[in-house]
């Protein structure tokens, strides 16, 4: 039986843990990525001569794919994959997967706790009483406010059931939205233009596409409620940082909340570091404990049954295209 070679990463995953474990006993070979290449870029020595890459946020380019010939499949943990080549996989025959829904809870729960910092100003008010202050500037109340989610996938849907819960009404916009399940919801379809228009938060849950990259651009921003507030546990691109910064600056928004960043991490001398009434976290939304835990497994049960089996359970649409490979090279 030949062993597979697995690359893993992440840098939550490590040797003796739960993955490692059913890799292993699966007879496969266990390879861990080193910090300085996850910081810096994988090189091409680290990818030459695996079978499979479970990955996190580092760029798989072109380059990379091309230089690993024994190459089959790539897992990005995570839904997204915007940092995988999937033109590049496609053309050499590998195949790219996600392990969707593991982390809809984790980022859904994170965007609750941005709404409320947002409208209650707690990471400014800690900061203050840090510095000495002691500031009783008031807060706005969820409940009866207006909630606009713009993508109402799984973690947009659970965003949407968590503000209910606190009394919010939510409006959605998203091309795939099922009618059904919006009445039986009680949330209410709005085009974007209208969305913007009539919420008092908006919160983005889209992937980052070439149709999504800027998507909230200074034009939306400025069709936005005066004083509303944007919340982004999506995908950095999809928001015009400059803009968004000139809207908080100038007052036209009351504040924004934001766990992804074009550009990550925040370069020091970034302008959204002196931007007012901005929350910032470093893309942490999916990361617990238990979402990693989940994801890790999942990456690895694709892998598996991609090697083993030559099926994949959560390819990326692109991949959907490309023909099955061999299980066994000759």
């Amino acid at each position: 039986m030949e062993q597979h070679r697995v690359l893993i990463t992440t840098s939550y995953l490590e040797p003796g843990d739960e993955v490692h474990r059913l890799l292993t006993e699966a007879g496969c070979t266990v390879l861990y990525s080193r910090p300085q290449d996850r910081n810096g870029g994988l090189s091409r020595e680290a990818v030459a001569e695996v079978d499979a890459i479970i990955a996190g946020t580092e760029p798989l380019t072109a380059e990379l794919i091309e230089g690993a010939p024994e190459l089959r499949i790539i897992v990005r943990t995570g839904a997204g994959y915007d940092n995988v080549d999937v033109e590049a996989a496609t053309r050499r025959g590998v195949v790219v997967c996600t392990t969707p829904g593991v982390n809809r809870q984790s980022v859904a729960e994170l965007t609750v706790g941005l709404l409320l910092d947002c409208a209650r100003g707690i990471s400014a008010s800690t900061a203050q009483v840090r510095a000495g202050a002691w500031v009783q500037k008031s807060g706005r109340e969820l409940s009866g406010s207006t909630l606009g989610v713009i993508g109402l996938g799984a973690i947009g849907k659970e965003v949407a059931s968590v503000a209910q819960a606190l009394g919010m009404t939510v409006l959605a916009h998203d091309p795939a939205l099922d009618p059904a399940y919006a009445d039986e919801h009680a949330i209410a379809s709005r085009s974007f233009e209208d969305l913007l228009r009539e919420s008092d938060f908006v919160t983005l849950h889209i992937a980052l596409s070439p149709a999504t990259y800027r998507m909230i651009d200074r034009e939306a921003i400025a069709a936005m409620k005066p004083g509303a507030f944007l919340i982004n546990t999506a995908r950095g691109g999809v928001v015009d940082e400059q803009a968004l910064g000139d809207a908080l600056t100038a007052g036209h928004l009351a504040g924004a909340a934001l766990d992804v960043l074009e550009t990550e991490p925040l370069p020091a001398e970034h302008p959204l570091r002196h931007v007012p009434n901005l929350v910032i976290t470093p893309h942490i939304a999916a990361a617990t404990v238990q979402s990693r835990a989940r994801s890790g497994l999942l990456a690895a049960a694709q892998v598996l049954e991609y090697l083993h089996e030559g099926r994949a359970a959560h390819l990326v649409p692109e991949s959907r295209l490309v023909p099955r490979l061999e299980l066994e090279r000759q």
